[in-house]
């Protein structure tokens, strides 16, 4: 069974930086996905960012590109997210996604995920 677990989240002033972790176990499939999601009060889950196993193609949100920089370490089974130039509407609760399909048009869309991890919050106020 695939097991995703978060780390690295906590609260940081705007402008500030923070790199995520994702520690993945329980994956036999050659390919796959990793995505980070994030979820604010009241609103609805959205897909920051997705790195694909098979050839190391990354995509990311509009909202965060040039900010937030996707990256996997194979020998420690962890995929990252660092995050610059933090602003206060990056605040949200942070999951990691694991998705066996790698998709290019519909990574963000939360139905396509298949485990997720439980979260991380990130905070970003002064």
């Amino acid at each position: 069974q695939v097991q995703l677990v978060e780390s690295g989240g906590k609260q940081v002033q705007p402008g500030g930086s923070l790199r995520l972790s994702c520690q993945i176990s329980g994956v036999s499939a050659p390919y796959y996905a990793i995505s980070w999601f994030r979820q604010a009060p009241g609103k609805e889950r959205e897909g920051v960012s997705c790195i694909h196993f098979s050839d190391d193609t990354t995509y990311y949100a509009d909202s965060v590109k040039g900010r937030f920089i996707i990256s996997r370490d194979n020998d420690k089974k962890t995929v990252y997210l660092q995050m610059n130039n933090l602003k206060p509407e990056d605040t949200a609760i942070y999951l990691c996604a694991w998705s066996l399909r790698e998709r290019t048009l519909t990574w963000a869309y939360p139905n396509v995920v298949d485990q997720w991890g439980q979260g991380t919050q990130v905070t970003v106020s002064s």
